[in-house]
């Protein structure tokens, strides 16, 4: 297993928290549409903590993809509750169609959720590099 990246060190996610990002829940992710006003859609999503990099597989057409090729370098949020427990990862977005990155989120999808994601013409994923992460009771 590699270390963890700086990046992920300076997070300070508990061990808490990152197994319960890990569970394979729903998550909100709210992206910002081009007139300002947010845009907030159920996912899933992975997390690999080690990079600090939460990933969202979709397609290029929809609306939070969209979102942020209208605005590169915007933030996006995601956030996972489960009763009183939530944790939610904040960072920079970018919409990516390299087919190798693609299939890396798929995996990790897969992995997370037991089965793979749909595989539309279009398919890329959404990474966020997180800088910030705020929770309650993990």
């Amino acid at each position: 297993m590699s270390q963890p990246s700086a990046r992920a060190a300076e997070l300070a996610v508990s061990a808490q928290a990152d197994a319960f990002l890990t569970e394979p829940q729903i998550a909100t992710l709210t992206t910002l549409r081009p007139d300002g006003s947010p845009h907030v859609a159920p996912v899933r999503f992975t997390w690999d903590g080690e990079a600090g990099l939460a990933r969202v597989m979709t397609v290029a057409s929809s609306r939070k993809a969209r979102n942020l090729l209208a605005s590169p370098g915007s933030r996006a949020v995601l956030c996972q509750v489960s009763d009183f427990t939530w944790v939610t990862l904040e960072g920079t977005a970018t919409v990516v169609d390299d087919p190798a990155r693609v299939h890396d989120g798929a995996r990790r999808y897969a992995k997370r959720y037991w089965s793979g994601p749909p595989n539309p013409p279009g398919r890329v994923v959404i990474e966020i590099v997180v800088d910030r992460v705020v929770s309650l009771n993990v």
